[in-house]
């Protein structure tokens, strides 16, 4: 970390400017003018109160005259001096326990300053230090190094707002200009304690399971004096829950040492005949689970949620950000969002090289994402895997993207665990004052390599050369323990030996527990409920005719005088209330906005995030209207009934895997929302796809953590090419295995009715993915009416013909589609006056309904040697390879034919052209095959 940066000023620029503005305020430019503006009244306050400060005239070191600038000047030069210590003070911190003496910056010189030694002992004084207290200029350079020079580095100056500036100058120089010390801070022997607790705890699993992988926190162990010195002054900041997500780095001491999982769960964890007693699926690798406590305290109780982790570093974050935001609604804590603390551990090489972090950090002031400002604590171990920094950023510091925010910034020394306690404090009531995010840099080490069987000494030679023959942190902080006579030799002892002890005792009991064929079951920790099995019971999703026609009369009510634009007054506003008097028809964007109605009506909150989703990529839905002229904001779904649950829409920053991974963990909180993500097309799900694959299709095999998010992915060929064509249905039909999630593309409105509000309605809670129409948005055969949505209807996963002419015993071919193809192809049907083929729709490829599906075909007794797969994806995409086994299951006796393009390396072509001949050779194909 060498200090490269420069102060905004240095002496001789100060003397020419000031120089300048005092014959003519004019000749500089603004930002110096009010410098000196401010500069002058302050010192004129001050010369009031302190008299004259520092003289016109000096001799240099050789007692020679020297000319000096007015007595103005040279406080004009303290005042640089102050402000390029805050400023570049951290570049001269020390704050690496790895190095013996800390970084030199030319830059904080005293010549830099435009002062020589003679200076040293002139009486100086400055309003912008010390509340002007009058002291020799050597002792305020003193101060101000230990201030900003010291064990811990700040960066704040780059905050804009002056007030937050200037509070954490405030707090930050109380510390070392005689304020009283801060009462709350843990004392020593806490402190200590929490050293020797991860020390131990990491020794004992490397003495005990030799070679296992652990991704142990040796070097790193004052992670836990931070995050115990949160957890402690959390009741008297009014934290009553702390939400958590880290990597595997320390992963197993701050779940045995902070979130007190019980050490003979984690020695069973360890054993290779461990079966982990999940309600059902695989479980996961130890240092990924994720684990739930309260913790009792003198002020009271806190919970702490750990959010399980893949081993994809940085992934978690959204999700945890989530997680925390819906913990705040369920404790009506909306507004200042204080009572819940989201915490992200990080190491610094994902920290500085993962884009999730960008995107977190992004949306943190965000309305629809923020959750009242987090603690980043970074795990420095100042290397990656085997790469060092010099290889992994552009950046001076690891921690250097979190300034896109203004967030401050606090270095600090590992090795010095009072500062880490005191910085962690200081950060605590930065969130809780600001509500913004904040982040400590936990500098340390890595005593052994990435994991336990790596030899690091491969790769970084010197760095583990130094590292081998180091204290760790809780031997050293002990020796100046009882070096202070804080305590003894013995009292060390027996704490650490009561330690040992107490891991000692649980060790055994699990040892003999494998012994006598015991192992360790689910009772031991958290669980979820088990859910119900799933089922095709689709629940009762209908509305009355009354309350679906009441409905609709809410979503076109807007306030009087409320000025909407003309043209969507005409096409949107009349339209609907037009369908809602007729009793239709309903298109898709009507029949969405009914389910929602439907659903808040009913108690069931509804939040819909994603980009540009108010307006909708397609123009469509217009969840929320604007007055053409004050812009002022109304949403017809907040106003359905009096008593109503809320209605959300949030247009989200240009970002998937963050604003999934968000929604994501919102889900996971609350079970009877309804909570969708749209992508602006479905072929941008693919920048999500971490999410996707790490989270919502595997977590509750892995973790037993079930979720009913919603995913809607734009999906239909409309000849825009390889970028707006395909939501990849292949991909997400690939990963379906043990009833994970649902995979639906629709042809009806109604359907998407019913299907939104199943998604809330059913025991049961599973992903929805779905992939929504795009050009079918407009199309006039593409409608509901007033029957499909009343009454006892409900969804179907397969949907007959409806348009046959012919009865079923004459049809001998038999068309299987999903989505907008169907329209084509009844089109074909119909212009052709084709009488023979029967047109059947998969509304649900995943999970597959074969009773129905054989209940339907049956009725086709001369249709069983011509079965066509008909789809708009070619062949070595979308849902061909997946619903070939299928078919050919209730069929024996012949082959399924495919009708749809052929294979291809870009999900479409460019070309319009191209594109139209393509549909219509698959759409006569599906006939003729």
């Amino acid at each position: 970390m060498k200090p490269t940066a420069s102060p905004r000023f240095n002496a001789d620029l100060l003397d020419e400017n000031y120089a300048l503005w005092l014959d003519d305020p004019g000749a500089v430019d603004s930002t110096w003018s009010a410098f000196f503006e401010g500069f002058e009244l302050g010192m004129s306050e001050l010369k009031k109160k302190n008299g004259a400060v520092g003289t016109s005239q000096t001799v240099t070191s050789s007692g020679e005259p020297r000319i000096t600038q007015t007595n103005a000047s040279f406080r004009a030069r303290l005042v640089s001096m102050v402000y390029t210590f805050r400023t570049l003070g951290h570049t001269e911190a020390f704050i690496d326990p790895l190095s013996k003496e800390p970084p030199v910056n030319p830059r904080l010189s005293l010549n830099e300053f435009g002062f020589e030694k003679g200076d040293l002992d002139r009486e100086v004084a400055t309003q912008f230090f010390a509340n002007a207290k009058p002291m020799k200029l050597r002792e305020m350079i003193g101060l101000l190094r230990e201030t900003y020079c010291g064990f811990t580095g700040y960066e704040f100056m780059h905050i804009y707002q002056t007030d937050v500036r200037n509070w954490l100058r405030d707090r930050i120089e109380a510390h070392h200009t005689g304020t009283p010390p801060d009462s709350t801070l843990p004392s020593r022997e806490a402190v200590f304690q929490w050293l020797l607790e991860a020390e131990i705890f990491e020794t004992f699993l490397h003495r005990k399971y030799v070679g296992q992988k652990r991704f142990g926190l040796e070097g790193g162990e004052s992670t836990l004096v931070a995050l115990n010195t949160i957890l402690n002054a959390s009741p008297g900041k009014g934290i009553s829950e702390i939400v958590m997500g880290m990597a595997h780095r320390g992963r197993l001491s701050v779940l045995a040492n902070f979130l007190k999982k019980p050490l003979s769960l984690i020695f069973h964890e360890f054993s290779e005949n461990y079966v982990p007693d999940l309600v059902g699926g695989d479980g996961d690798v130890k240092y990924h689970l994720g684990f739930d406590t309260v913790r009792p305290l003198d002020e009271g109780e806190v919970s702490i949620i750990l959010a399980p982790n893949p081993s994809h570093l940085e992934a978690v974050n959204p999700v945890v950000e989530g997680m925390a935001r819906a913990r705040q609604r369920l404790r009506d804590d909306m507004h200042e969002r204080a009572s819940v603390l989201p915490i992200l551990l990080h190491g610094d090489a994902a920290f500085a090289g993962q884009g999730s972090v960008a995107e977190v950090l992004n949306f943190s002031q965000l309305p629809g994402y923020r959750t009242g400002g987090t603690i980043h604590l970074v795990i420095n171990n100042q290397i990656g895997f085997t790469t060092m920094p010099a290889d992994a950023r552009s950046s001076v510091y690891c921690t250097d993207v979190a300034k896109m925010i203004e967030a401050p910034i606090f270095h600090v020394n590992g090795d010095c665990p009072m500062e880490v306690a005191r910085v962690a404090k200081l950060a605590l009531d930065y969130r809780q004052k600001f509500g913004r995010d904040v982040v400590i840099d936990l500098v340390c080490y890595r005593r052994y390599g990435h994991n336990e069987a790596d030899e690091p000494a491969f790769t970084q030679p010197k760095i583990y050369k130094k590292i081998r023959s180091k204290a760790s942190t809780a031997t050293l902080f002990r020796a100046s323990l009882v070096e202070d006579g804080a305590i003894s030799n013995e009292q060390a002892d027996a704490v650490a030996g009561e330690i040992s002890t107490r891991m000692e005792t649980d060790y055994e009991s699990v040892k003999a527990d494998a012994a006598n064929g015991i192992r360790t079951t689910a009772d031991h920790r958290p669980k979820n409920e088990s859910q119900p099995e799933y089922t095709f019971d689709t629940g009762k999703t209908a509305l009355t005719p009354d309350l679906l026609r009441e409905y609709g009369q809410r979503l076109v009510d807007v306030p009087e005088g409320f000025k909407v634009n003309d043209k969507l007054q005409r096409l949107f506003l009349f339209k609907r209330g037009q369908a809602t008097e007729n009793g239709g028809p309903y298109d898709w964007a009507h029949a969405e906005a009914l389910a929602f109605a439907g659903l808040v009506a009913e108690g069931h909150p509804v939040r819909l995030s994603g980009q540009d989703i108010r307006r909708g990529t397609f123009s469509h839905r217009h969840a929320v209207l604007y007055d053409m002229e004050t812009r002022e904001r109304w949403m017809p779904l907040e106003h359905i009934t009096g008593d109503q649950a809320k209605f959300r829409a949030y247009n989200s920053l240009l970002s998937e895997a963050g604003v999934l991974g968000f929604d994501y963990g919102y889900s996971l909180m609350i079970p009877e929302m309804l909570i969708c993500w749209e992508a602006q097309f479905g072929d941008f799900a693919n920048g999500a796809q971490v999410i996707v694959d790490q989270f919502i299709t595997s977590a509750e095999t892995k973790w037993d953590t079930p979720s009913s998010i919603t995913l809607l992915l734009p999906h239909g060929y409309e000849g825009q090419g390889p970028e707006h064509s395909s939501g990849r249905i292949e991909r997400f039909l690939q990963l379906c295995a043990d009833k994970n999630m649902q995979v639906c593309n629709l042809t009806k409105p109604a359907q998407y009715f019913h299907l939104l509000r199943r998604q809330v309605k059913r025991p049961f809670r599973k992903p929805l993915i779905l992939f929504t129409p795009k050009s079918l948005l407009r199309n006039e055969a593409c409608v509901s009416h007033e029957a499909d949505f009343t009454g006892d209807t409900h969804f179907h996963e397969i949907i007959d013909d409806d348009q046959l002419v012919m009865t079923p015993d004459r049809v001998t071919r038999l068309i299987f589609c999903s989505g907008k193809v169907y329209y084509d192809l009844l089109k074909y049907r119909n212009e052709n006056k084709l009488k023979n083929a029967a047109i059947i729709r998969i509304e649900q490829l995943y999970p597959f309904n074969g009773k129905l599906f054989e209940e339907i075909v049956s009725r086709y007794e001369r249709a069983n040697k011509k079965w066509v797969w008909c789809q708009e994806e070619p062949l070595n995409q979308g849902a061909w390879s997946y619903i070939w086994p299928r078919l050919e299951r209730y069929t024996t006796h012949m082959q399924v034919r495919y009708a749809g393009r052929e294979r291809s390396a870009s999900t479409a072509t460019g070309a319009k052209a191209i594109h139209l001949a393509e549909q219509r050779k698959l759409v006569e194909d599906a006939f003729s095959v």
